[in-house]
């Protein structure tokens, strides 16, 4: 028999009440990007811990008062294992605070809150998550890449670039989204950049195809890296941008300059460079 269901988590109008966890999307950093619901959760929030924001102006929403924690990760490297994150939320929950999870970009999207809600779901914790706007579109947009766009990309694939080790995912299959062409959005993979152009193109894909690497992306900082996939590797080195990075993969890449919007704050732009040899 079928049936619709109206998840608590995914909807309602209540606030953040005692003893919930609410896992927070904070965006991909631009403070103006937070969703009008995550900045109530903020504001009611008795207990945040808060990932290693790339703009931390969201923080200042919280209320006075409030504890904060930080527990964030950069390249691999936990301030605290997820497990003790984990724990924290469920005792903080069971003390009745009003606990948020505040996570960059979108909780659900290569942000683990999957695993979260799983584990506060078998403690029996209420939660809600409220989405946020991922990097993956919103770094893209600001650097005037549109993800899709007619006769250059009809599909769109969101891939991250290591897995939980520091080293690519095995379970990517690189040579099938050389195959189904359109537009890569990989998260977090400019430590990989060598391998997974190695894969795409010894897969097919052509030395020629543009690639946008997006440094700081919607932030004051921002900066794009301008390549090809036969030159990309060099030209990330050469152009030592900073994390968080995403990196754009396909025909779309190439518009990066050209779709910049008039009123856009000027972004630093490294053309690419032909390869040597």
């Amino acid at each position: 028999m079928e049936s619709v269901e109206y998840p608590a988590a995914l909807g309602g109008s209540d606030g953040l009440r005692p003893g919930e966890v609410w896992l927070v999307g904070a965006g991909p950093g631009d403070p103006g990007l937070l969703t009008l619901r995550a900045a109530e959760a903020l504001r009611r929030a008795d207990l945040v811990l808060h990932d290693a924001l790339p703009g931390r102006g969201v923080l200042r929403l919280v209320r006075p008062g409030a504890t904060l924690v930080a527990v964030g990760k950069r390249k691999g490297a936990a301030s605290m294992p997820q497990a003790k994150i984990t724990a924290r939320l469920i005792a903080g929950a069971r003390a009745g605070l009003r606990v948020v999870r505040l996570k960059g970009g979108d909780p659900f999207v290569f942000g683990r809150g999957g695993e979260e809600a799983e584990a506060l779901a078998a403690a029996g914790i209420p939660w809600r998550v409220v989405p946020g706007v991922t990097s993956g579109t919103a770094a893209p947009a600001a650097a005037g890449i549109p993800l899709t766009h007619r006769g250059l990309a009809s599909a769109v694939t969101f891939v991250t670039g290591h897995d939980e080790n520091g080293g690519l995912p095995g379970s990517v299959d690189w040579e099938a989204l050389a195959r189904l062409g359109g537009t890569i959005a990989a998260f977090m993979a400019l430590t990989r950049l060598d391998e997974i152009a190695l894969r795409l193109l010894a897969a097919g894909c052509a030395p020629e195809t543009p690639v946008a690497v997006i440094a700081q992306g919607t932030l004051p900082g921002q900066a794009v890296l301008r390549t090809t996939l036969g030159a990309c590797t060099l030209a990330a080195r050469r152009a030592a941008l900073s994390t968080p990075a995403l990196v754009v993969i396909g025909e779309v890449a190439g518009l990066a300059q050209a779709l910049l919007p008039p009123a856009a704050a000027p972004v630093p732009q490294f053309p690419a460079r032909k390869a040597q040899g």
